[in-house]
């Protein structure tokens, strides 16, 4: 499915900083909107219902997945997460360019759904230092923590099915790349002839 609108899709393991590229990233590009995700998880520290994820029980959550109102859901860390299907088709077909934040699984499923979306993959530096955050972040008990390591690991090896790779060492890098990535998908030939109409007409390229 072929939108006005840009799809770009990022996912990562769980401390590897996604999270906060994307917050960033949307403070710096007011021409990109992003996707809230409903999920069963509790709220975190200053998380809010309705700004980081729609925070629902799992019946609601069911009962979405029964009426076909998500694009994608999956279940990650023993939560379950999805993505609006209204929401998501509604912002693209206004031209508007939306950034997704979800997890391998549901990255997939979208690349089926709309083959033109891009995909990004965040890494860590690694394995040691992903354990640091994780264990930094004080939100985990050990257990959870090992859990989510074991998980990385699955996460990691999906990384080959994304059409951009970027490694978060340094954070201002990686925000840069990510920021690269966005507007090189703007400036694609496609991209420029539909948002630059009259100046394609004036050269005789449509």
């Amino acid at each position: 499915m072929e939108t006005p609108g840009n799809l770009f899709v990022v996912a990562a393991p769980s401390g590897a900083g996604k999270s906060s590229l994307v917050k960033a990233l949307l403070e710096l590009d007011s021409h990109l909107a992003v996707s809230i995700s409903h999920t069963t998880r509790k709220a975190r520290g200053q998380e809010q219902h309705g700004r980081e994820y729609w925070f629902i029980d799992e019946p609601e959550f069911r009962a979405k997945i029964e009426h076909g109102d998500f694009f994608e859901w999956a279940e990650v860390h023993g939560n379950l997460y999805g993505t609006s299907r209204k929401a998501i088709e509604t912002r693209l077909a206004a031209g508007e360019d939306v950034v997704l934040e979800i997890d391998f699984q549901g990255a997939l499923q979208i690349k089926e759904l709309f083959p033109h979306a891009v995909l990004i993959f965040i890494l860590p530096p690694s394995w040691d230092e992903l354990r640091q955050r994780l264990q930094r972040r004080g939100e985990d008990h050990p257990e959870v923590i090992e859990q989510r390591m074991a998980n990385a690991r699955e996460e990691v090896s999906q990384a080959r099915h994304f059409d951009f790779v970027i490694i978060n060492s340094l954070f201002e890098t990686a925000l840069f790349d990510l920021k690269t990535v966005v507007h090189s998908q703007r400036l694609k030939y496609v991209a420029q002839m539909r948002n630059k109409s009259q100046v394609f007409a004036a050269l005789d390229l449509v």
